[in-house]
């Protein structure tokens, strides 16, 4: 049954004006506004509670309308909380689908569940419902145990009382207002000390938004690792050749897509993936095919377009060693890589994950890339991965290394008691994930921050580096 969140209300208004208002474009635009939203609500809900209940945790639809789901895009906000929306379920209990309706002369659009390991997936628009095949069941465990090399407990309750002044503010809006942080959890010398938001624990799992961009620069290390790639290697697209002449874009190696740097055009700032995101269509549809207006390697342009370009670099690797394996070595057992229709790995966004596994990660680069004594990721990854010494972003204090963001530029470090070797993986609506090797510390703070509010995590790292100095 079809259902919307805010009871009683009717599907919104597909223009804003009336139509005679409106020019042609004006209503197409509003048209497509409201498939995005339909799009992005059917993902968020389908995702978020098929996750969280694989790990062993619930999530209401409910709590995804009042988190995820607010403080979104201007354009989408207005319309997507009254969507009218269904969940389908399997005979087991597991999601099979989510449908959500957007227009009354279209099918519903659906966000399928395809197994616990790799989340749900947009259709694209018109797709019938039953592809999701609800009444088949679907393998795999629902719950899974937490594994977690992080530090131990009776380290941590010495390290909660020292950092309780500090921790406990993050959550007040002390550090931006109007955030809304969901969990902290902060690693040093192996011991560990977490916080959780109400309605959050250690197994929910939440969208990684850009983060993901710095696992994929992880995946790209343990490719390099494994001996078949090495980060100059061309990504492979192999475009237009003839009479020995080559399309410049097939000089783009996966180094060049790590550091934003691939030379190509995106067509808003920051590289608004929407179609792929939510809308039903596929890497290869949306990612490869912009054409290029600098020399690779000479202009920063940050871009989710050139993340997937560095995962696409290493797809036959991935076929062969999915994420889910790597995540497994690494204990991060709450952590889904999701992928478009066509099974290729969104590494640009679309991962969902939990404090304590995005925490295995950090110190899995304090490890220097070595994991319960086995090596996972090439000698030196953390130095290349860390070193902003490609083109670097204008107007901001942070550098960009290769998939990860510095606290220093190629001119130095301008953020005042942090260390020059920190780094950090950021993401959408207050994702961080911060790796100090000098101090031996691993900052991790997931958030719901709407737009317009900004979580300061180089405040934050400062001041737990400053409490942990005092130690």
């Amino acid at each position: 049954m079809i259902r919307t969140f805010i009871a009683g209300a009717a599907a919104a208004l597909f223009i804003a004006s009336p139509a005679t208002a409106q020019s042609a474009q004006e209503r197409l635009d509003a048209r497509y506004d409201r498939a995005l939203a339909a799009g992005y609500k059917a993902l968020m809900l389908c995702s978020a509670i098929s996750i969280a209940e694989r790990n062993g945790t619930t999530r209401t639809p409910e709590s995804v309308h009042a988190m995820e789901l607010t403080g979104i895009y201007p354009k989408l906000d207005p319309i997507i909380r009254d969507l009218q929306y269904e969940i389908v379920r399997r005979p087991s209990g597991q999601i099979a689908h989510v449908a959500v309706a957007w227009a009354e002369d279209m099918p519903h659009t659906v966000a399928v569940n395809y197994g616990v390991d790799t989340g749900c997936s947009v259709l694209p628009p018109g797709s019938p419902e039953d592809m999701s095949n609800p009444g088949a069941p679907m393998e795999g465990a629902v719950e899974k145990a937490v594994i977690s090399n992080i530090g131990n407990d009776k380290a941590g309750g010495d390290l909660s009382r020292q950092l309780n002044g500090t921790v406990s503010p993050a959550f007040d809006g002390t550090y931006g207002e109007g955030t809304r942080t969901s969990a902290v959890l902060v690693v040093h010398e192996g011991a560990v000390v977490e916080r959780y938001a109400e309605g959050y624990d250690a197994h929910t799992p939440q969208r990684t938004w850009s983060v993901a961009k710095s696992i994929a620069a992880t995946l790209v290390g343990a490719a390099v690792m494994s001996g078949e790639h090495d980060v100059q290697d061309p990504v492979g697209i192999n475009y237009w050749r003839s009479g020995g002449r080559s399309d410049m874009r097939n000089t783009i190696t996966i180094d060049h897509g790590l550091r934003m740097a691939t030379g190509r055009y995106s067509d808003t700032p920051g590289n608004r993936t929407d179609p792929l995101y939510w809308g039903g269509t596929t890497v290869d549809e949306r990612a490869t095919n912009w054409p290029i207006v600098h020399k690779p390697g000479t202009v920063y342009r940050y871009a989710n377009n050139d993340t997937l370009m560095a995962v696409k670099g290493i797809e036959e690797w991935l076929i062969h060693y999915p994420p889910q394996e790597f995540f497994a070595k690494l204990g991060m057992d709450h952590t889904v890589a999701e992928t478009d229709i066509r099974g290729n790995y969104v590494l640009s966004s679309q991962v969902w994950s939990t404090a304590r596994d995005l925490a295995n990660l950090g110190q899995l680069y304090l490890n220097d890339g070595v994991w319960n004594g086995e090596r996972l990721l090439a000698e030196g990854w953390r130095e290349y991965v860390s070193d902003p010494s490609g083109p670097q972003p204008e107007g901001t204090q942070w550098g960009y290394g290769a998939g990860w963001w510095t606290f220093r530029r190629p001119e130095g470090n301008a953020f005042e008691g942090i260390p020059d070797d920190a780094f950090a993986a950021r993401g959408n609506r207050g994702q961080y994930v911060v790796v100090v090797p000098s101090r031996n510390v691993v900052i991790v703070r997931r958030g719901e921050d709407m737009v317009g509010t900004r979580f300061d995590i180089a405040a934050f790292t400062r001041d737990v580096l400053s409490v942990l100095n005092d130690k």
